[in-house]
């Protein structure tokens, strides 16, 4: 026969090809080499990317599931294969019957368990919503309810060639996906309405000195979009109208007499945080602020005087030693000298070169006003240095730019009722200061050379947001989006989706809501957030640890439990140890906080009905190896013991005697 010889005992069904395939030590090894390759990759995956990668391209992915199935088959068959199982196969049965029974207990976990996280918030209402690590795109018709569906973008991504049909909504719209980006730049562009919308005002704000330009449009007094913060500074818009500052008394003042003729000097410094040191030479102080604009190579620099509500542009080559008026105000303005590079040597500045590396400027200021109090307080009652004597000016500028190093930069932009803008202006350079604000008007804004330019205006708008793919150098700081498109009877409307936002697709007769972010399950019971506390290290500002207070609802029986979870230390509801050891029990653990909300409060959530099944695999699995590997010799079946008896009976021990020969006798 090909085939060695048949086994005592050995079925026909155990002498089958694919039988004997399915139950070879050498399959059993290919899907072990298989497995422990794949992960190794998960690992190095869920370490160098995160968890949802891992499970795309390992753990969820169909051929790990397929994988599995194979090696339970294997294992069975091999088990199987040793029939009629005798005592000594002990250890190899519980072995294989302990992997077995540990992927079941896998199975049934990735099932029907659940793991995700949940915000919770000091006084609001029990939350029962789970967010889970997986994606799902959330389409809202109308009154005609919502679809979702599970939209994941890792494996693989849609393309115009190439759309992912998702959808058709009750109206008739069919919804495709069509593009995929992993970065997406989201600005609100505001939509113009009739009536009842809110103001809208769009502007951009410039360096010149950076080459760099930021925009945004602010809605008036609107909790999310009604501020930018460009981390420099805070740029806000608001309903009113500001409050004037620093007024300058003109020939129809209310209080002529009060007025006197005035002559100021005034230091400035382009690169410095005070920007400018004033001196007083006749009658008191102007009130006005000078700041050098315009400086980077190439272009031509400038002069900005601000007096009480008007600001002047002044060019300083052609009006050198020229008396410049200042529109709307009694005073008229000097350039007396100009550095492009200033510097101090034996005494007496010069410029290190014509580059406009530290620029600097001197300006007198003169008119017949009424003086200004607030300028002298301004600049913490320090003198001016005069014209021959700019070292002390120079050092007059360093104490008062520490002086003022505490100032916050700060830019408010109102709108009255009939629709005028007007500003309020906090500067470390320039101080207080509020005016008028005209479209196109540029503003500097005394925060190093930034200048803002309001250009849009619209009196009665509504949110709307529009979103691209961002550049390579921004990615990693936007949020991923989907390009969905609606089509309908020919018509189509294409609309980017960022991760986490729902947005109004405009289609008729009524908008598609479309929203695309994580999916939320949700839970029998829920969480209420009744404390968090913080811990800190003795001394330091380095929390120690940090612990939330729950009491978790029971929906259907409105059962309150209280306890508490921190790291390393979660809460199990319900409690009782049959619960605790089935699986069948939802562990609380605290996943994370927020330094800045201590109301807030995130929870890890887990529950696992193969955890039981789990453990019990494990612990079979470990006896098999310690019974296959420790107990030697294996217990024997009483067959073998007497077959080796009879083999001693049948083969005695033979003993030959041999008799010694006579010698012969010497004579």
């Amino acid at each position: 026969m090909k085939r060695e010889a048949i086994k005592e005992g050995e079925a026909a069904w155990q002498r089958d090809p694919y039988f004997r395939f399915f139950a070879s030590v050498k399959l059993a090894m290919l899907l072990l080499a298989v497995l422990i390759v794949a992960i190794i990759a998960g690992t190095i995956w869920e370490s160098s990317f995160d968890a949802r990668v891992a499970r795309a391209y390992i753990y969820e992915a169909w051929w790990f599931n397929i994988w599995l199935l194979i090696l339970a088959t294997n294992l069975i068959c091999s088990a199987f294969s040793r029939m009629p199982w005798k005592r000594h196969h002990t250890g190899f049965l519980l072995t294989h019957l302990g992997i077995i029974v540990l992927l079941a207990g896998a199975l049934i976990g990735r099932i029907w368990g659940v793991e995700g996280s949940m915000t919770i918030f000091k006084g609001d209402p029990p939350n029962n919503l789970l967010t889970v690590d997986q994606h799902v795109l959330q389409v809202i018709d109308g009154d005609s309810g919502s679809q979702t569906m599970e939209l994941e973008m890792i494996n693989r991504h849609p393309s115009a060639d190439r759309p992912w049909p998702l959808t058709t909504t009750p109206s008739g719209w069919a919804i495709s996906a069509i593009d995929y980006s992993p970065a997406l730049d989201v600005n609100m562009v505001p939509k113009a309405i009739a009536g009842g919308g809110t103001p809208a005002l769009h502007f951009a704000i410039k360096t010149a000195r950076m080459g760099q330009t930021l925009d945004s449009w602010v809605m008036a007094d609107d909790p999310d979009h009604g501020s930018f913060d460009m981390g420099l500074a805070k740029i806000e818009f608001k309903k009113g109208t500001a409050t004037p500052r620093a007024p300058v008394v003109t020939a129809n003042s209310a209080n002529p007499a009060d007025a006197a003729d005035l002559e100021e000097t005034i230091f400035a410094f382009a690169n410095t945080a005070a920007g400018q040191v004033s001196k007083v030479i006749h009658g008191g102080s102007t009130g006005a602020k000078v700041q050098v604009v315009h400086t980077e190579k190439g272009s031509s620099p400038q002069v900005l005087v601000q007096a009480g509500a008007a600001n002047q542009t002044i060019e300083i080559g052609p009006n050198m030693n020229k008396a410049v008026a200042i529109a709307g105000t009694p005073f008229t303005a000097k350039i007396e000298e100009y550095w492009p590079d200033f510097r101090i040597k034996d005494g007496k500045p010069e410029n290190a070169s014509n580059d406009p590396n530290n620029p600097c400027v001197l300006v007198t200021i003169t008119g017949h006003a009424v003086p200004v109090q607030e300028a002298a307080d301004a600049s913490d009652g320090m003198s001016a240095p005069d014209a021959m004597n700019p070292t002390e000016g120079a050092s007059a500028l360093t104490e008062a730019g520490a002086a003022e190093a505490g100032a916050k930069n700060h830019l408010i932009l109102y709108v009255a009722p009939d629709g005028s803008l007007s500003y309020e202006l906090s500067s470390r350079k320039m101080g207080l200061s509020s005016g008028k604000l005209g479209l196109n008007m540029p503003l500097p804004t005394g925060w190093a050379d930034w200048t803002l330019t309001a250009d849009q205006y619209l009196p009665s708008a509504e949110e709307r947001f529009d979103a691209h793919p961002a550049a390579p150098a921004s990615r990693g700081m936007h949020a991923e989006g989907i390009l969905v498109k609606a089509t309908r009877e020919g018509t189509n409307v294409e609309q980017w989706v960022p991760l986490g936002w729902q947005v109004s697709v405009p289609t008729d007769p009524k908008p598609l809501l479309i929203g695309y972010g994580n999916k939320q399950i949700p839970l029998p019971i829920g969480l209420v957030l009744r404390d968090f506390q913080v811990d800190w290290n003795e001394g330091t500002d380095t929390p120690a640890g940090f612990k939330s207070t729950l009491d978790v609802v029971d929906r259907e029986t409105g059962d309150t439990v209280t306890g508490q979870c921190w790291m390393n230390h979660p809460m199990s509801v319900p409690d009782h140890w049959w619960n605790t050891f089935t699986g069948l029990t939802y562990k609380l653990s605290q996943a994370s906080w927020n330094p800045q909300n201590l109301s807030q409060s995130s929870i890890q959530i887990l529950r696992d009905p193969g955890w039981m099944l789990k453990w019990i695999g494990s612990l079979v699995m470990v006896s098999g190896i310690f019974i296959l590997f420790y107990l030697r010799p294996y217990p024997m079946d009483e067959k073998k013991k007497g077959s080796r008896k009879k083999v001693r009976r049948s083969a005695p021990i033979r003993v030959t005697v041999v008799e010694p020969k006579a010698l012969p006798v010497q004579r």
